[in-house]
């Protein structure tokens, strides 16, 4: 009798399983393209971020992205906190998004992108606009997640125009996308954008051009474990003879999607 009752035993903690996944909620959509498109239509937006608009086509980038209400993300190299805070405003109250910057030299300038997020943040919650709290996070590069979001904490990584820096200033790429690699739940998203660099040149033109090869990109975030899954022509301008310093007219970018498996 015992195999017939292990086998019975075992059945019934399989329904248990099966009942609380059906109890589990279903992840929230992707926001549609009305709605993203709301997002970036918003009257309180600065000019400053209007006249970036036509360069960054954000509808596009977060229609890319695939945002979803209530993620966490972590925006790397978050700068002044353009593409920060349109997360924040597609992501909506019930999320959260953290504005990545290494810790400032000393003597710290005056506007630092800590200041640049704190700015921010004050005016969203001053319009009383209903978009994710921006939190700025002062961490290295090889270390750029908050301890309490480090272990599978994270829903979405964003690195706009700036995975080419890392290569002038000496950032270990490796561990670097070993560490987001980490901090993403499965299922969580990876999103690289950043000026096209011509076929054979890598990384060397980081610092002069300000480009980078796109297949090298694909190449060390795939080492880490992530998985390629689709490629943007959003901002892609067969124009550009990608042999000047970025940003230029024309300007030929990419724009790739991983995932942790």
């Amino acid at each position: 009798m015992r195999p017939i009752l292990h086998r019975a035993a075992l059945l019934a903690s399989a329904l248990i399983v099966l009942a609380g996944c059906a109890d589990r909620p279903a992840p929230p959509a992707a926001l549609s393209p009305a709605a993203v498109a709301a997002v970036v239509a918003a009257a309180d937006r600065t000019p400053g971020d209007r006249a970036l608009d036509a360069r960054r086509k954000p509808a596009a980038l977060l229609d890319f992205i695939g945002v979803r209400p209530g993620m966490i993300a972590l925006d790397v190299a978050a700068g002044g906190g353009y593409t920060s805070e349109l997360l924040a405003r597609a992501i909506g109250p019930a999320g959260a998004v953290y504005g990545q910057s290494a810790p400032p030299r000393s003597p710290a300038p005056a506007r630092t992108s800590a200041t640049a997020l704190a700015a921010r943040e004050h005016r969203l919650e001053a319009d009383h606009v209903p978009a994710a709290q921006l939190i700025a996070v002062q961490q290295r590069f090889e270390d750029p997640v908050p301890a309490v979001l480090a272990d599978g904490g994270i829903d979405l990584v964003t690195l706009v125009f700036n995975y080419h820096d890392f290569g002038h200033m000496g950032v270990d790429r490796a561990r670097f996308n070993r560490a987001l690699f980490k901090a993403l739940k499965p299922g969580g998203l990876y999103v690289v954008v950043d000026h096209a660099g011509r076929p054979g040149t890598g990384i060397s033109e980081s610092g002069t051009l300000h480009r980078v090869e796109e297949s090298l990109v694909r190449r060390e975030i795939e080492a880490a474990g992530f998985r390629f899954v689709a490629a943007g022509d959003f901002l892609r301008d067969p124009a550009d003879p990608r042999d000047a310093r970025q940003p230029a007219v024309p300007e030929d970018a990419f724009a790739l999607k991983f995932v942790r498996p």
